[in-house]
Parts: C-alpha cells; structure tokens; sequence
C-alpha cells in the first residue's frame, strides 16, 4: 500500500499491524506516481495527491483507493470503479481535531 501526501503515521501503524507492507511516501508529482503505482495494491492519499485516469490507467495491480479525510472529489471515482478499484474515504477522521481547533 502507498501512502502519501502526510498521511499520518499511525494509519501506516494500523495497516502494517494487520500484516501489509506499506510505503510511506511524501506527495509525489503525477510522473513519479506514474512510474511507480503499478507496484501497489492500495492507495492512501489525503488531498494533495490527484488520482486521475492517467494514473489509474497504469496502476494495474491496485484493488482500492482510500482518502483520508472527507470526500473524494482528487480522485476520478468512474475512471477507478471502471477498473474494478474501490474508493472510499474517511469522512469522521477529523471530527475530533477539528472539534479540539473550535
């Protein structure tokens, strides 16, 4: 699994405690995730990163696209459910921070 744009590192923690390899990268420019995101299974962005059918079109392995945080408007959810790729996101992940900055 790829995780970039800061993700933070307890949800590297949590998935690599239930057994998958994860690849903690910063955000990428669109070339470099090119090259690179047909090795992963997974994806895990926060908003920064753009999931575009260019780059869905060359991630040939990956099963599911997660966005952490609310909505998925940086990821092109007909092009990835077109390749069978599951999005999901987040919505309640910054419930509490949000709540602890009012």
């Amino acid at each position: 699994i790829l995780c970039t744009d800061g993700v933070d590192k307890c949800c590297v923690d949590i998935l690599e405690s239930r057994g998958f390899k994860v690849t903690l990268s910063p955000t990428l420019p669109q070339a470099e995730l090119i090259k690179i995101i047909g090795e992963y299974d997974g994806l895990v962005v926060r908003s920064a990163t753009k999931v575009t059918p260019e780059v869905l079109k060359h991630a040939v392995k990956m099963r599911i696209v997660g966005r952490a945080g609310v909505g998925v408007d940086n990821i092109d959810v007909a092009a990835a459910t077109k390749q069978g790729i599951m999005v999901m996101n987040t919505p309640g992940g910054n419930t509490v921070s949000t709540a602890q900055l009012a």
